[in-house]
Parts: structure tokens; C-alpha cells; sequence
């Protein structure tokens, strides 16, 4: 009987652990010059970039923010935040990656100053699995979810409902024309995350954005 000798190697381990030696570095960098980084996590579609532009707006002349732009392909985001206010954007394009690594994240700051930034958002590839699990750096970790995509949002992807520091739930406008029920998503949020905040907002109303462009302002100032 011959005795097979196999090694393993763990790839996925060795490619977070590398992954989450860098986030920590890029997260040092951010607390050492004052910065809040807000990692956005959502499916596409839900407002990531609607949320960040609509912040951007209130809080004009309340801080100086920059955004990290991620996506597949294309720059169109890009140029929405820049428009909306932002003293600075980077675009990184994944080329088919599903989500941003604290690497990507790294090389985007070397063309930001953050000496003149109180606050970046980081808009992640439109995805509510992949994002959770590659740490950038990020003192906030958001997901976003919109009313349009349904309540059980937190039971079909549970681990980034759980480990979001603030939930943010968009287009509450469309409440009565969609199959929203409010009750069983906060139930839901509830079991599985006890302590994050969570904020009702439309990005095409304006309903509850200064509410939570306020918060996040707190949490800069709590750096």
C-alpha cells in the first residue's frame, strides 16, 4: 500500500492574511493623518454612488472629502463625485476582480493627499459577498441596501449585515410600491447585528441624508 505525501497549500489564507498586513498599514496611514475611511459595500444598482455624491453636497463646507472609486471597467462614478463636490477622486479598475484589496487601495492613496482630506469613500465593486471579506483599512465599514431590492436583503447575505459598523437603507421613498416590509428587515438586521446604527434615506428625495451626513461628520471628529 503506498502512502500518498500531499501538501496543502491554502492559498485563500495566504492571499487574506498578505491582504490584511496591508489594510492594517493603510488604516495606520489613514488614522495617522486624520482621515475617516468609509469602505461602501452594496449590490449594484442599490446607490452607492448617489449616497457618497449626496454627502459630498452637505458637507461642502464642513469637510474636505476624497473618493476611491472601484469598479470592473469605466470612469462614469468617477466623474459623478467629482462633480458633486469632491476635492479629490481615484479610479481603480479591477478588470474583472469582484471586489477592491487593501493592495489596490494603497497604490490609489499614492496619488491622493490626504493632508488636505477629512474623509474618503471608498465605493467597493457592486457585490455583497466578496467585498466582506478583504479588509482595506477602513475605520467604517457601510453596506447600503435599497428598499427596491427587497427586506430579506439580510437573510439571503448575512455576513456583511453582521459586520457593517452602519447599515444604511436607500430609496425609502419606493416603501409603498415595492414589497418592503420594514419590520422584517430591521428583525433580521437585528439578529444579526445589535449594535450598528441604521439610517432611512432617499438619495432622490433628500429624506434623512442630514441625519446621516451629521453622523458620519461625528465619527471624523471622534478619529
Amino acid at each position: 500500500m503506498t502512502t500518498s505525501n500531499v501538501q496543502i497549500i491554502n492559498v485563500a489564507k495566504s492571499l487574506l492574511e498578505h491582504n490584511d498586513l496591508a489594510a492594517a498599514l493603510n488604516r495606520e496611514h489613514f488614522t495617522q493623518t486624520n482621515v475617516l475611511a468609509v469602505n461602501v459595500i452594496a449590490s449594484p444598482g442599490a446607490g452607492k454612488t448617489s449616497l457618497i455624491s449626496k454627502t459630498i453636497e452637505i458637507l461642502q463646507n464642513k469637510a474636505s472629502i476624497g473618493v476611491i472609486e472601484g469598479d470592473i471597467a469605466g470612469s462614469i462614478d468617477t466623474e459623478k463625485v467629482l462633480a458633486a463636490g469632491a476635492q479629490d477622486a481615484v479610479q481603480i479598475n479591477t478588470g474583472g476582480n469582484c471586489h477592491l484589496e487593501a493592495g489596490m487601495v494603497k497604490q490609489a492613496l499614492e496619488r491622493l493627499n490626504l493632508d488636505q482630506l477629512d474623509i474618503i469613500f471608498v465605493e467597493n465593486v457592486g457585490n455583497l459577498i466578496c467585498p466582506n471579506h478583504w479588509a482595506l483599512g477602513e475605520h467604517i465599514k457601510l453596506c447600503l441596501a435599497s428598499s427596491a431590492e427587497g427586506s430579506d436583503k439580510p437573510i439571503k447575505y448575512p455576513d456583511i449585515f453582521a459586520a457593517s459598523d452602519v447599515i444604511v437603507l436607500n430609496k425609502i421613498d419606493l416603501i409603498e410600491f415595492v414589497d418592503f416590509d420594514r419590520d422584517f428587515f430591521y428583525e433580521s438586521v437585528r439578529a444579526l447585528n445589535t449594535s450598528a446604527p441604521i439610517f432611512e434615506i432617499s438619495c432622490r428625495t433628500g429624506e434623512g441624508l442630514v441625519e446621516w451626513a451629521d453622523w458620519i461628520l461625528e465619527q471624523h471628529k471622534g478619529l
